[in-house]
């Protein structure tokens, strides 16, 4: 048996000068060491021709390298020019891919380092350009010393093998790459809320190994079709098909009704297939088709059509990942469909429950907004509303039912539009909010509400507030400074049915602004009351902008930069309602000059606001002097109207100026009218010294420059005048 040196013809090259062995880092491709250190079986050569396989020799202290025609074949040298291989490791190296020859230098490096085994692909250059792939297996032997001297081997074209394991790497990769992408698309698509947002997260999955030309996601109601999203396609080629009866035979509606998903490999089988439907898509530019079927619940709601520019037979891991895909956007988009449903929804209770609109009142003007929390059905129990009230008046109301779901609502609608009743009716702001009180005790719900009513005398800018549990008024001044009006507060709607709650009453300078708003606003995870009631002062402090050319108010602009910076925070959970009320005040800058109350039947404490009111008035209208005559007679005459009828009375004071002879203003005549709807006429009596009563109308004879009683059909109309001395 001779040595593998000795078997077949070698190719050797002389050494390589300054290397020692041991510091050599050979590169060779080696193979299985023979089994014995001299000799080979007399079959191993015919078995290793028959397999191809080529044998090497690598001299490790002379740096010689040696191999066999098939060896010198794989490795390319057969045939080459061979003036630059001169029979060295780094001639050899020189041979091998830049990124393959730092490999086999290392594992070869280790190998003679511990008298061990190697191994490795590599691919070699050759003078073209042209690669290939080969294989070594390869043993270092000891001298008798036991240091290394030789490494024989075996070498392989590895070529086809080295196809098939980087296809398999490249399939492992894109399958890592398929699995990847579906936990992306299924957390982007769990992310997505609204129907929008499907549609948005479909157009945009970059699909891995399968780039399509066109996305197009549809859905399917009552036989009809909805594009929802669509990338790769023109509004034309979409517009044929949105909102119209899908064919029978069209691939869509096979996919729909068999629930099951259709490909279609070209445009030659699209048309064998489906002549009938194929003119309207052979104008695409399309060359194969994927149809999913959209189906949640046991029911098609719509279809997703992924579309290439080339023809494309899809494997089974294609079809796979497409069908899974399919199956992501079905559940997300029934998710968003009826999330939207259930928005519109709670979109049109809300809509019903607020006001549609806010009444105009001369001499003042509002602007409110309303914005629904950022989760859930985006409805809940807040609520405003701008009451116009008899005499020219205005109450605002701002309120907020406790919880956020539709019963909440449903209770809000119904307590706005009973506290509106009481308001309209012409009750006083406690009897209102009493009465409210009362009403949502009787809905027997496990719900309360708190409350802020305010009434606005809108002839002299007086302010009657009446608070259950809710937030006190703030103001803005003329001049941008805000204020907290602290207003006497009860409990909250609902939960004491005999609550009695009292008036905290203030004034407003024309140009001044009231603010009423819920919780929400100031309110919020990680804000307490303080520093939310601060940033809305900031808010409002901003300087207002002038009425712009469009006729668009600066009140409206201030409750948008309200709702804006409320709109833009992270903080927000709750829903907000908002109510603004600006008293613009009478032409001129002065009071009007009438005052018109309402007062309830047996409301004693109503008379004393009504005196002060009047106080306010004749104040503002420069005729100060009248106040205190004017002040009992009034109350004389009002007392008398609630005490002695069954019916409210309504008191009205006017200020008339008498022109002199030069057209100025000469002297003022103040003239009070009670009417009531009692038919009783009063009657003039002569009480005693001890008597507790019967004064009034001597008192109105003796100090009014004239009084009377008029019948009004319905009831009587009692009255007195005053008359001031002229200006000087």
């Amino acid at each position: 048996m001779r040595p593998p040196a000795q078997a077949v013809r070698r190719h050797a090259l002389r050494s390589a000068p300054g290397l020692a062995a041991g510091r050599l880092a050979p590169m060779l491709p080696g193979g299985l060491p023979v089994a014995s250190g001299d000799s080979m079986p007399d079959w191993l050569e015919p078995a290793m021709a028959a397999n191809g396989i080529g044998s090497f020799d690598w001299d490790i202290r002379r740096d010689v390298l040696e191999g066999d025609q098939r060896a010198c074949t794989i490795v390319g040298l057969d045939g080459a020019d061979k003036t630059d291989f001169d029979r060295t490791s780094a001639s050899f190296l020189a041979l091998l891919h830049p990124e393959d020859a730092p490999v086999v230098r290392r594992r070869v490096e280790r190998a003679v380092a511990e008298l061990g085994q190697c191994g490795a692909y590599y691919r070699t250059v050759g003078p073209n350009g042209t690669m290939r792939a080969v294989r070594f297996r390869g043993r270092v032997l000891a001298d008798a010393f036991g240091r290394a001297s030789r490494m024989v081997g075996f070498v392989w074209d590895a070529t086809v093998e080295l196809h098939k394991r980087d296809r398999a790497d490249r399939m492992a990769l894109l399958r890592e790459e398929r699995s990847r992408f579906i936990k992306e698309a299924a957390r982007a698509l769990s992310e997505a809320v609204t129907v929008r947002d499907v549609a948005r997260v479909f157009t945009e999955l970059p699909l891995p190994g399968l780039p399509p030309d066109g996305l197009v996601l549809a859905s399917f109601e009552a036989g009809r079709v909805q594009i929802l999203g669509a990338t790769g396609y023109r509004p034309e080629e979409l517009a044929f098909w949105d909102r119209s009866v899908l064919p029978p035979a069209h691939p869509a509606a096979e996919a729909l009704r068999n629930r099951a998903p259709v490909f279609i490999a070209s445009r030659e089988e699209y048309h064998e297939r489906l002549p009938e439907v194929w003119t309207p898509n052979s104008r695409t530019g399309r060359s194969s088709w994927a149809f999913l079927p959209l189906v949640a619940s046991g029911r098609a709601i719509g279809v997703c059509l992924v579309s290439f520019d080339d023809d494309r037979e899809l494997d089974a891991d294609e079809r796979t990942l497409l069908s899974t895909l399919g199956g992501l956007v079905a559940q997300s988009l029934a998710r968003a469909r009826l999330h939207d449903a259930e928005h519109e929804l709670a979109a049109g209770l809300q809509r019903v429950m607020l006001p549609r609109t806010v009444p105009s009142v001369p001499g003042v003007t509002t602007a409110v907004r309303y914005l629904a929390a950022g989760s859930g059905l985006q409805i809940g129990g807040d609520w405003y509303d701008v009451v116009p009230l008899p005499g020219g008046h205005v109450g605002l109301v701002i309120g907020d039912v406790q919880g956020h779901d539709v019963h909440a609502a449903g209770i809000m609608g119904q307590l706005r539009i009973a506290l509106r009743a009481y308001a309209a009716e012409g009750h006083p702001p406690a009897a209102v909010m009493a009465r409210a009180s009362r009403f949502l005790a009787d809905l027997d719900t496990d719900h309360f509400a708190t409350c802020t009513y305010a009434e606005v005398n809108v002839d002299y800018g007086v302010v009657y507030a009446v608070r259950a549990g809710h937030l006190d008024p703030v103001v803005r001044r003329a001049d941008g400074s805000t204020t907290v009006v602290p207003v006497a507060g009860g409990l909250p709607l609902g939960i004491a049915p005999d609550e009695e709650y009292r008036v905290t009453r203030f004034s407003l300078d024309p140009g001044e602004t009231v603010v009423l708003c819920t919780d929400g606003l100031v309110e919020a995870r990680g804000m307490d009351l303080d520093e939310g009631v601060a940033r809305l002062a900031a808010v409002l402090s901003h300087p207002l902008a002038a009425r712009d050319e469009g006729g668009r108010d600066p009140l409206e602009d201030l409750a948008d930069r309200i709702a804006s910076q409320a709109a833009d925070s992270s903080e927000r959970e709750d829903d907000i309602a908002l109510l603004l009320l600006r008293w613009d005040g009478p032409e001129g800058g002065l009071a009007a000059q009438q005052l018109r109350r309402r007062i309830g039947q047996a409301d004693l404490a109503r008379i004393a606001e009504v005196r002060a009111e009047l106080r306010d008035a004749l104040r503002r209208w420069g005729v100060a002097e009248l106040i205190d005559t004017a002040e009992l007679l009034s109350s004389e005459l009002v007392t008398n109207a609630i005490r002695h009828t069954d019916r409210d009375a309504m008191f009205t004071a006017r200020l008339y100026r008498e022109a002199d002879g030069d057209g100025e203003g000469g002297r003022a005549r103040l003239r009070v009218e009670v009417e009531d709807e009692s038919d009783l006429w009063p009657t003039r009596r002569t009480p005693g010294e001890q008597a507790s009563s019967g004064r009034g109308l001597m008192l109105v004879e003796a100090l009014a420059d004239g009084w009377g009683v008029e019948p009004r059909g319905s009831g009587k109309r009692m009255w007195f005048e005053l008359t001031a001395a002229p200006a000087a």
